[in-house]
């Protein structure tokens, strides 16, 4: 097996090198592991930083994917009852303020990603191929973070390198600076020629670390998110063009599961592994919490035999979606199908409402394309189904279509978006469009990739969001197999004008006498 898979291997052993935080923005070393100034000089030691920077991304990617859906409108944050996860709750139902932990959770997560990278990319002493890829994958994930900070609190502080002592207390920067910091590491990264490309369409191999077409995807999405069309236009072209991706070939539902890891689809996937041996370095709780809520349903044929049963039903879809859905392609169109149930579809796969119970925060549908299988478990756990080995996803080459549609569009070249969202389209076995709309583009998008963490930071930036959530939260349902009860009301509730940024956590205000809260928090 090739060297990098074995560092990616890795990743649970390397959480027992981790270092402690003295700050969300920098961190020193503590621990014996020799001189910081002379441990980044070997390849064995770079591969093994690299391998730390991939933890923390995974490590991270719990909070970064409940955050930015709960916040969308594509779902409700549901559990066993009111008030299981009241930190889900007010995210999902805008009750939150600047101290809340999932805020604060993925901020400090974001700076830690960036921490482990400046320590590669600062401290690197060498100019191997090793170490010459390990400098611009950080690049990539400086980026990504950095990508993250802008487009979810705007004002974050830039930390382009190790910061020194009287460094530590940054002000805010303006989002031209984050914007400007994202463009630099990409662009350095790929003019560096170190990132791989995927040896073709079917490699699974090489793109289970950074390459260079998801650094071009990341700096595409970033022109968009800028509005800088042209630039957004040619830089996802360029990953369509590579030939090196194509949309999933197999049932549309298939490439969410363990076994289609690394598929043709992925652009970038955080690694896990089927190993009994490693379950708990392997252990998150993301499909587990994702799960319908199993202390309230019963199990029975077909649905007993495939479902990994023993998760806790924290993202459950709403009606909004399944309507969406419905007036796009149809109540029997195949993306649907493949994508969540109605209660009808579900008690006929064998799954029902036990009688007398409710399922909190629910509508009546049911996620298929996030339901953990069997198949996807390394051990099967019916009390706590935490260990999957489903990778976890941050981009699928419909994305970038998608993307790329909607830049191409905004840049004048009418023709290309149509050719992207009609592939997109083909794939979901609905009609091809004639002619593409921006509306077009936006249904689509939302459709194809629901529950994925991508719809908050697209109603923020289309200024949409606030029409799509202002009454976000007013009522909370709960289904219990025949009709919908409306028991739970807030006062508080909804995307408001300030909610177009994240607050700065309240721990960051009162620690750093430089940071000042965004507006109306």
């Amino acid at each position: 097996m090739k060297k990098n898979i074995l560092y990616i291997a890795l990743l649970g052993f390397m959480s027992l090198m981790t270092v402690s935080c003295n700050s969300e923005l920098d961190i020193e070393k503590h621990g014996n592991m020799g001189s910081m100034d002379t441990y980044y000089t070997t390849d064995e030691n770079i591969n093994t930083a690299t391998a730390s920077l991939y933890l923390e991304m995974r490590s991270n990617y719990f909070n970064w994917f409940f955050l930015k859906n709960l916040l969308s409108d594509d779902i409700w944050a549901g559990g066993g009852q009111r008030g299981d996860n009241g930190e889900m709750e007010k995210l999902n139902e805008y009750r939150f303020d600047s101290n809340h932990s999932s805020i604060e959770g993925v901020y400090s997560g974001l700076y830690s990603i960036i921490y482990k990278a400046n320590l590669i990319i600062d401290k690197t002493q060498g100019e191997t191929a090793v170490m010459k890829r390990a400098i611009n994958e950080a690049k990539v994930l400086r980026a990504f973070s950095h990508f993250e900070l802008v487009t979810l609190w705007g004002t974050a502080p830039v930390v382009d390198h190790l910061l020194s002592v009287d460094e530590y207390q940054q002000g805010n920067s303006t989002p031209e600076e984050l914007w400007a910091a994202v463009e630099k590491d990409l662009n350095e990264a790929l003019n560096s020629g170190s990132l791989p490309s995927k040896a073709d369409v079917n490699d699974t191999e090489t793109g289970i670390r950074v390459t260079k077409e998801f650094a071009q995807a990341l700096l595409g999405k970033a022109y968009l998110f800028q509005g800088k069309y042209s630039e957004a236009a040619s830089m996802l072209d360029n990953v369509i063009n590579s030939n090196k991706y194509a949309l999933y070939p197999g049932e549309y539902d298939a490439q969410f599961h363990a076994l289609a890891n690394n598929n043709c689809e992925s652009l970038f996937e955080l690694q896990k592994r089927n190993d009994p041996e490693q379950l708990w370095t392997q252990l998150d709780m993301v499909f587990l919490m994702q799960g319908w809520r199993t202390s309230v349903l019963m199990y029975d044929g077909q649905a007993a035999m495939e479902l990994a049963i023993g998760t806790y039903g924290f993202c459950n879809p709403r009606e909004s979606l399944y309507d969406a859905f419905v007036k796009w392609e149809g109540a029997d169109g195949y993306r649907l199908s493949k994508t969540m149930m109605n209660y009808d579809q579900l008690t006929a796969y064998g799954v029902a409402v036990q009688p007398g119970a409710a399922v909190y925060g629910n509508e009546g549908f049911f996620f298929w394309k996030n339901q953990s299988l069997k198949s996807d478990v390394i051990t099967d756990m019916s009390y706590f189904q935490g260990g999957q080995f489903i990778n976890l996803k941050m981009m699928r080459y419909a994305e970038v279509l998608l993307l790329a549609a909607e830049a191409n569009l905004q840049a004048g070249n009418s023709s290309k978006a149509l050719q992207y969202i009609n592939e997109i389209r083909t794939r979901a076995k609905e009609t091809p469009l004639t002619a593409v709309t921006l509306n077009d583009i936006k249904m689509e998008k939302r459709l194809e990739l629901c529950n994925e963490g991508v719809r908050y930071q697209d109603l923020v930036r289309w200024g949409d969001a606030k029409a799509a959530m202002g009454e976000q939260g007013k009522d909370v349902p709960a289904f219990t197999g025949s009709d919908v009860q409306w028991n739970w009301h807030n006062t508080k509730y909804g995307f408001q004008d300030r909610n177009v940024l994240l607050p700065i956590p309240l721990k960051e205000i009162e620690l750093n006498p430089n940071m000042q809260q965004n507006p109306g928090w």
